[in-house]
């Protein structure tokens, strides 16, 4: 079940495009889509939990807190939208497609990808391309 929820009013998305699109990501990753929420915020918001939770003190687009067990993808997508329009702005992209890549990009986390070594973050790009050409 993925579940939406927004702290900024201009952020409102095709819901069921997203729902039937990670559940498609997902099963593509040998997984299954379990509780899942997407949570979009101001960049004072997410500064917020990113300084609580992980002790970093700069502005980021996603923090994923991972609840997943096994198979069974789960978690908590906490995004700020105002990352978002800055990256889609800067990558002369759609906010919506900056919105999908970010997603998905926190989702191939759930799925136990990691981006800290450059190796890897090629690998997660070239997923969140894959993933992004499937909409």
């Amino acid at each position: 079940m993925v579940t939406f929820e927004y702290h900024v009013n201009q952020a409102k998305f095709n819901e069921g495009l997203i729902i039937k699109w990670l559940n498609e990501v997902v099963n593509k990753e040998n997984r299954e889509l379990g509780p899942l929420s997407v949570i979009l915020g101001s960049d004072e918001w997410l500064l917020y939990y990113n300084k609580h939770y992980l002790k970093h003190d700069f502005y980021t687009d996603i923090i994923t807190f991972d609840y997943s067990i096994n198979a069974l993808v789960s978690g908590d997508l906490l995004i700020s939208y105002e990352r978002v329009i800055d990256n889609a702005h800067r990558l002369n992209v759609s906010r919506e497609t900056e919105l999908y890549r970010v997603i998905v990009h926190g989702v191939l986390h759930l799925c136990g990808y990691k981006d800290e070594l450059p190796s890897d973050k090629e690998i997660m790009r070239n997923k969140e391309d894959y993933y992004l050409k499937l909409l």
